[in-house]
């Protein structure tokens, strides 16, 4: 279990934050190919949190939803945020058994997108990759070009963080061993950046973010392949794991994929009461107006102008 937390609940319209509200949780975050401790052996509660915040649990069954229940003796509400699969690449295999996964159409797909980004450079893509803690200051400073803007650091507070204590702990991180970043370049401009901890063997997809300038030129994708072809030559790691989240980028390159959850345990006093019925309820009101706009075929056009305005055009 981690140290407590400030946890926030968003209440969103798409990826449009609308505002938040706070608690002070524990974390427990699961990851690929953990195993998950008993959920009765849950230690007591600590006097200044309002409850544990279970993330990536992986479950067989589970439903968006509030209950309350005991454990460990324990009295709780337990609120169901969000129930998503979560995508990995088995990297067991060689580069070349994971392209065959691809149907020929895809493969000639991610071609065609690699060898158009590559005629702006006159057939050569530029990218960098690094590994050492004495390169990382300038990957984070070509990296934060990219970063404020995009639409996870603009909507979401998900850009890759302008922090110094987060930057120490990539520094260590890197020190040994345990950190893989990447950049892709148009000329000496950035336009794309990956950022992967090192975890026990599973390498984490923990930032990509892009120019929205190159939005059509699919330069998240392009920096993606390439940094995959260069993990999968270490030969050194299990998985590469895409973290919480659905999108189409994690499906297209995944393998495989577990069942989880994101599961709030809060004390039942009344204001976590009022917190989680207003924010499941807040919930299934963007549902169904997701599901309004799918109909009338505005769903996905709503979203890129969400994210990416003008460019999207």
């Amino acid at each position: 279990m981690n140290p407590p937390q400030s946890v926030a609940f968003r209440f969103q319209l798409s990826d449009w934050t609308l505002f938040s509200i706070h608690r002070r949780l524990q974390v427990r975050a699961f990851g690929v190919g953990d195993s998950v401790t008993e959920l009765d052996q849950l230690p007591p509660l600590l006097p200044d949190t309002s409850g544990v915040m279970l993330r990536s649990l992986p479950v067989s069954t589970a439903s968006v939803g509030i209950r309350e229940l005991e454990l460990g003796g324990q009295r709780l509400l337990s609120y169901v945020l969000q129930c998503f699969p979560r995508y990995y690449i088995d990297m067991s295999q060689s580069f070349e058994d994971y392209k065959a996964k691809f149907s020929g159409k895809t493969r000639s797909t991610l071609g065609r997108k690699i060898r158009k980004f590559a005629e702006l450079g006159g057939g050569q893509i530029r990218w960098e990759r690094f590994t050492r803690a004495d390169d990382l200051e300038r990957f984070w400073q070509l990296a934060r070009q990219v970063s404020i803007k995009t639409y996870q650091e603009r909507l979401l507070d998900a850009g890759l963080p302008d922090d110094p204590a987060f930057f120490e702990q990539a520094r260590r991180l890197a020190d040994a061993d345990n950190l893989r970043a990447f950049l892709l370049f148009d000329g000496e401009r950035p336009v794309s950046y990956l950022f992967c901890p090192v975890r026990e063997g599973i390498i984490e997809y923990a930032y990509l973010g892009y120019d929205p300038e190159y939005l059509r030129l699919s330069v998240g994708t392009v920096l993606q392949w390439l940094a995959l072809e260069s993990l999968f030559a270490e030969q050194r790691f299990h998985y590469f794991d895409f973290t919480e989240g659905e999108s189409e980028h994690k499906r297209l390159f995944a393998t495989g994929s577990v069942s989880c959850a994101n599961i709030a345990l809060l004390r039942p006093t009344l204001t976590n009461r009022l917190l989680a019925h207003s924010h499941h309820r807040f919930g299934r009101f963007t549902e169904a107006l997701g599901g309004w706009l799918e109909r009338h075929e505005l769903k996905t056009r709503v979203k890129r102008w969400l994210r990416f305005g003008r460019a999207a055009a």
